[in-house]
């Protein structure tokens, strides 16, 4: 029978695929960002409003050897989520993902979606554009080439069935428009998670960003339960791992309130993902929504956590914590 036999849960932040001289041109962006700036209590709020009640200690938080130093910490956790991925050698990769209107917009903005097409095309648009300044280091950032990777489409469409059995209400998508490519939440894990081998994936789509039909934290954990109830009930002998990208907090950096959530993610138990107060999941944070389906996923597994790297890039104390953690 089929088994889930890894969890990987990562952040995906354009930081991780830049050097810090790069922070601190996104940093200079914050008050014009599009996603909106929200305080530790969920309030939104200018940069200017940020800044004006940000610890002072925070501008030691953007020395360049600290940066550095965090820099390499994600480079290195990156590198080992590969190698823990590639040392169990998945059959099936199933990835959940938000997206940031890179493919779903107020046309059409679904809960959930599966694509379950025979492949993902990868453009370089949107986030994963570069439009920096050409003097920072683009070595690290995203392929700038076009690109089609392999979906597990056979299982994607069992999957489907299996989920709608089971009461969920989903969306499918067995093609994009010709002008788009996959959402950034994917395109990291082709990239930095799936580096030596690119393995059969079915991508999950959750809407954390945009009301009205953003999951909620119980459905988002309900769904992981759901996933690995199906994969595991499939007959044939297939090692199946469960990858989510996302968060942890941004774009302002919350360390206690991260702590306090990859805490709720090593007990293994549902109550503290309903505990967490849906003011708390604006902007960013929303893509705690994605840990707690694989949360849901990956319940009676051991959580080993690989590193936690608070990543600032202003005095004001915007970035984003990244996290990157396995399940076995």
């Amino acid at each position: 029978m089929a088994k889930l036999v890894l969890g990987i849960g990562s952040s995906h932040s354009p930081a991780l695929l830049m050097e810090p001289s790069a922070w601190l041109a996104r940093a200079a962006m914050d008050d014009k960002n599009i996603f909106a700036l929200h305080d530790f209590d969920g309030k939104r709020v200018q940069y200017d409003e940020l800044l004006a009640k940000a610890d002072p200690a925070i501008v030691k938080e953007i020395a360049p050897d600290v940066m550095a130093r965090r820099h390499e910490a994600n480079q290195k956790a990156m590198v080992e989520l590969n190698r823990r991925l590639d040392a169990v050698s998945p059959d099936l990769v199933i990835v959940l993902g938000d997206d940031h209107k890179e493919v779903f917009n107020d046309d059409n903005m679904p809960a959930l979606s599966i694509f379950c097409g025979d492949t993902l095309p990868y453009k370089p648009q949107g986030i994963m554009k570069w439009k920096y300044d050409p003097r920072l280091n683009q070595d690290l950032w995203y392929p700038q080439e076009e690109k089609e990777y392999p979906i597990d489409s056979k299982n994607a469409l069992r999957l489907i069935g299996d989920l709608m059995n089971n009461g969920f209400d989903l969306a499918h998508s067995r093609y994009l428009a010709p002008e788009q490519g996959m959402s950034h939440s994917f395109g990291y894990v082709y990239y930095k998670i799936m580096t030596n081998k690119i393995y059969p994936v079915i991508p999950i789509s959750m809407n954390t960003y945009y009301p009205p039909t953003q999951v909620t934290p119980r459905r988002s954990y309900q769904l992981g339960q759901a996933l690995r109830k199906a994969v595991e009930a499939w007959p044939e002998d297939l090692k199946v791992a469960i990858i989510s990208t996302g968060g942890l907090s941004h774009f302002v950096v919350d360390e206690k309130f991260d702590r306090e959530f990859l805490d709720v993610m090593a007990s293994g138990k549902i109550d503290g993902h309903l505990d967490i107060p849906l003011e708390k999941l604006q902007s960013g944070n929303s893509e705690f929504r994605c840990w707690s389906a694989l949360a849901g996923a990956v319940e009676g597994m051991k959580m080993d956590l690989i590193d936690y790297v608070p990543c600032y890039r202003s005095p004001a104390g915007t970035g984003c914590g990244m996290a990157f953690a396995t399940w076995q």
